[in-house]
């Protein structure tokens, strides 16, 4: 295993939680890679954004059949300003790669927004530290692990 599943796993462990990580070579990078390669609809992806609320990096844990809506989500956060995070903001702020931004286990916790739409779900599937690795959890383990805020917040 890689060091960033390694740290993971030991995040998920800390949390109570027995992840089952599972890897898939072609890449789980997009939620419709990940969605193909799992054998799920895309909407049981978990896509972890990060984004810069006023300087701040705020998480947007989103279905992957969705887009964000940064005007509804600036007004969440009570940003004056919202845009994505570059790559290496994200990294600094979660210590994990874009693609494989797992939803918690960052080296602080960071606000954080759940997409209403993955509770109407049994299960999704979210980054387990790689751009090639995954793991299984139910919407309420994700809203408890990353000590998200339920929001809407997608395009309409």
């Amino acid at each position: 295993m890689s060091a960033a599943i390694d740290r993971f796993t030991e995040a998920a462990h800390a949390l109570g939680l027995r992840p089952q990580v599972r890897r898939f070579p072609e890449g789980t990078k997009t939620a419709g890679d990940a969605a193909r390669a799992i054998g799920c609809d895309v909407a049981q992806i978990v896509k972890s954004l990060v984004f810069m609320a006023d300087d701040r990096p705020v998480l947007a844990l989103t279905s992957g059949a969705n887009r964000v809506d940064t005007d509804r989500l600036a007004a969440l956060c009570g940003a004056t300003e919202l845009r994505r995070a570059s790559p290496e903001e994200a990294r600094a702020a979660t210590g994990f790669a874009v693609g494989g931004t797992p939803p918690f286990g960052h080296p602080d916790r960071l606000k954080a927004f759940v997409d209403r739409d993955l509770l109407s779900l049994e299960v999704v599937w979210a980054a387990a530290g790689t751009p090639d690795s995954v793991f299984l959890l139910t919407p309420a383990e994700l809203l408890r692990a990353s000590g998200g805020t339920t929001a809407t917040f997608r395009e309409s």
